[in-house]
């Protein structure tokens, strides 16, 4: 037995999971000394949704944002997700693209990149695990853990010996629906820990009430390292709250050695700005709800968010349960793939448009195409080719690594954004989020130019992107 360690998600996924993504730097950096002060294993601070909702709602370009964290955070690891050839955008990228990202986003200060993919197909994990050991980076691999026909724990232990093969410094069981119940977890962590000789990590949601429980039974089992959110960003679609588990720990053989009374501090500073986000509705209590359904419908936090505003956006918020039953169908007609970003929002999207139109697969998205085509990758289960050719016709179904149809686009990309590109890593952002990133580059400029002519005055005013609308 060993001393369990902790990963603190609030700078993260806990506000990803409750309000959107939508903590800016600003919130965040009075709390930056304090949270470097707890001893954690590491602080998940970038990646996953934050690069987008920075520039997209926030007028933050996130490679600042990393910059800040890393000069107030000295002496704990920083952490990052990573959707392997997707990077953090929704679709696949040419490897010279995601080689140089993981190249940016170590030299801005990532210590850890938990990399995974939404099939488990290891094929997409291999450019990013490559360029992550070639920049001194830490891979932690990810499971992208769910239920159903062939998701057995030899599934998941055979998976994970692959990833470790592969060079993986770590693993970590990604239950990003909250599905994974206590005594699973006990037999999970036990069933790779006997093929693995790599660390372990545990990363689920409180979304159906269980997820202190799952982490107690699966600290029992053997994991390393456990990812919590301190108490006032904790529960509900989002992590377990870190001081309960400290304190369950403590004097125990587990004991994570951390102080409940510097927990404390960022305790007090987070409970503020919890007041506002209710206060100013940014946090729903909705999503603070325990929802056992969760485990009926594997319907993640974010993506059950996202299919209510399609209903009502349609006029149609009447539909959800009928959609919520369509959701299984339409993940067993794909091949099961578990429901993490993307193929969460492309089954969600397939599901709302078979209610609406009263007819299974009248209209078919194209991301769904694209799925079954095999665009995304090997899908867990073989689709039956009878569907298949009713979703995508005679085209041929995509059977290599996807990535390996896409030739080096790093040098277009450049081409395309010359004009707006202040730093490196601009053609970066370009690549992900094109338009978005056309515009946020565009109110920057304008920012600029404005500050550049009030330095040749006496005026003392200077202009920050976030006023420019």
């Amino acid at each position: 037995m060993a001393k369990v360690k902790i990963t603190e998600t609030v700078l993260r996924d806990s506000h990803q999971s409750l309000i959107a993504t939508r903590m800016t730097t600003e919130e965040m950096l009075p709390a930056l000394h304090a949270l470097d002060e707890v001893g954690y294993h590491s602080l998940e601070a970038w990646g996953g949704a934050t690069f987008d909702s920075c520039l997209r709602f926030l007028n933050e370009d996130p490679w600042h944002r990393l910059r800040v964290i890393r000069d107030n955070v000295k002496n704990t690891k920083l952490q990052m997700l990573f959707r392997g050839q997707n990077i953090l955008g929704y679709r696949h990228y040419a490897d010279d693209v995601v080689e140089y990202f993981v190249q940016k986003s170590i030299a801005n200060g990532i210590d850890i990149i938990r990399i995974f993919d939404a099939l488990n197909d290891p094929r997409n994990l291999k450019t990013a695990i490559n360029a992550t050991k070639k920049e001194g980076g830490h891979v932690q691999a990810a499971i992208s853990y769910t239920t159903g026909p062939v998701f057995s724990n030899e599934y998941f232990a055979k998976y994970a010996k692959t990833l470790e093969e592969m060079g993986a410094d770590s693993i970590c069981i990604k239950d990003m629906a909250g599905l994974l119940k206590p005594y699973d977890a006990y037999d999970l962590v036990t069933a790779i820990k006997s093929v693995c000789s790599i660390p372990v990590q545990l990363h689920t949601h409180d979304t159906a009430g269980l997820a202190s429980m799952t982490v107690l039974k699966a600290i029992e089992a053997g994991v390393d390292v456990v990812d919590t959110a301190i108490s006032p960003m904790a529960m509900g679609t989002s992590q377990a709250p870190t001081e309960p588990i400290v304190a369950t720990l403590a004097n125990t053989p587990f004991d994570t050695g951390l102080s409940l009374e510097k927990l404390d501090v960022v305790c007090k500073y987070f409970t503020k700005l919890r007041e506002k986000y209710l206060a100013s509705g940014q946090l729903d209590p909705k999503v603070l709800k325990v929802n056992v359904n969760a485990l009926i419908y594997q319907v993640p936090g974010g993506m059950l968010s996202n299919l209510i505003s399609q209903l009502k956006q349609a006029g149609k918020s009447d539909k959800l349960d009928e959609v919520l039953e369509e959701v299984p169908n339409v993940r067993a007609d794909a091949g099961y793939p578990p429901l993490v970003t993307p193929t969460s929002q492309i089954v969600g999207t397939q599901a709302v448009f078979n209610v609406l139109m009263g007819e299974r697969y009248k209209t078919v998205t194209k991301e769904f195409k694209g799925l079954v085509r095999g665009d995304y990758g090997k899908t867990p289960v073989e689709i039956d080719p009878e569907f298949r050719k009713k979703i995508i016709g005679d085209e041929e179904p995509i059977t290599c690594r996807p990535a390996d149809n896409i030739k080096p686009e790093l040098d277009t990309l450049r081409t395309k954004c010359a004009e707006h590109i202040k730093q490196d890593e601009d053609v970066l952002t370009y690549a992900l989020f094109d338009q978005v990133a056309t515009k946020f580059f565009e109110k920057r400029d304008i920012g600029d130019k404005i500050n550049a002519a009030l330095a040749n005055t006496d005026a003392k005013y200077h202009v920050n992107i976030h006023e420019i609308k």
